[in-house]
C-alpha cells in the first residue's frame, strides 16, 4: 500500500467517525423527546432502554473507528 492510500483512509475514517458522532447526537435528541412525550411509564422505560442501547452501539462504532485510524497511522509510519 502507498502512503497516499493510508492518508486517504485516515481522512475517510475521521469523516465516518464524525458522522457517527452526529448520528449519536441525533438519536439521543430523538429519544429524549420520545421519553419526554411518552404517556405511560412502560413506554418511558422502553425508550430509556432503547436510548442506552443505541448510545452504546454508537460508542462501539466510534471506538472501532479510533482503532482503525490508529492502525492506519501505524501502517503509514511503516511505509516511510
Amino acid at each position: 500500500m502507498s502512503k497516499e492510500y493510508y492518508r486517504k483512509k485516515i481522512i475517510d475514517l475521521r469523516t465516518a467517525m464524525q458522522k457517527e458522532k452526529d448520528a449519536k447526537k441525533k438519536d439521543n435528541e430523538y429519544y429524549a423527546r420520545m421519553i419526554k412525550s411518552a404517556s405511560s411509564p412502560s413506554s418511558k422505560a422502553m425508550y430509556r432502554k432503547s436510548k442506552v442501547d443505541h448510545a452504546a452501539r454508537h460508542d462501539r462504532a466510534i471506538e472501532s473507528y479510533k482503532r482503525q485510524i490508529e492502525s492506519a497511522k501505524n501502517s503509514l509510519k511503516r511505509e516511510k
